[in-house]
């Protein structure tokens, strides 16, 4: 396995994770514009959060464990799919389409994690 896939598959769940993370805090945003006052802020603000500050823990798991991180992704998508009814498709493949190819990614990292650290 040469140096440039070797990098590919260690970093792209790593860094897309990450990117999603930042793409679904930003739903967080809209909280703002609610004028709740300032705990109302925060707490809904904390409520937008969980699922960022889960995936967050997700990824710092995975960072070790890549099959975790394929579980967690994986399930994250799964779980997205099966509980969360009438939106768009494009919100389908964004919010679980998404995560499902970083899981995949972390899958395929851990089937080759033993090339992928060999020297």
């Amino acid at each position: 396995m040469n140096k440039t896939l070797k990098q590919t598959l260690f970093w792209t769940p790593r860094v897309a994770g990450i990117l999603f993370i930042l793409f679904l805090s930003m739903f967080a945003l809209d909280i703002f514009d609610m004028q709740l006052g300032f705990w109302g802020t925060i707490v809904g603000l904390f409520m937008h959060l969980i699922p960022s500050i889960l995936l967050t823990i997700a990824i710092i798991i995975a960072w070790k464990w890549e099959w975790v991180g394929a579980v967690l992704f994986i399930g994250w998508a799964i779980w997205y799919v099966s509980f969360m009814r009438g939106f768009d498709w494009i919100a389908y493949v964004l919010i679980a389409g998404l995560p499902a190819l970083i899981g995949l990614f972390f899958l395929a990292g851990w089937v080759w994690r033993k090339q992928i650290h060999a020297g």
